[in-house]
């Protein structure tokens, strides 16, 4: 494991970052002799995405959901908004 401190990281990052990148090994950054950060290789997730959720199985919707509730239209259709046209 490569150990570097912040003014070299920051000249090199670019060679950091390909030597991270080839050998899969992280590069410790310092700051006064102390280690403050980890440069390390991104590891891709190739596992299938889970479609769901967590409230899959827990939430139901009732048979009459999408129908029309007849006094709310009345109070939108037959208000002020919309004026009798005839």
């Amino acid at each position: 494991m490569q150990i570097t401190n912040i003014s070299e990281a920051k000249a090199s990052l670019s060679h950091l970052i390909k030597t991270v990148q080839e050998t899969g090994e992280p590069v410790i950054i310092g700051k006064a002799g102390e280690p403050v950060a980890v440069l390390s290789a991104y590891k891709k997730d190739t596992s299938p995405r889970q479609l769901g959720g967590s409230w899959e199985g827990k939430v139901k919707i009732s048979a009459d959901f999408d129908e029309i509730d007849k006094e709310i239209s009345d109070s939108f259709y037959n208000s002020s908004l919309f004026p009798d046209m005839s």
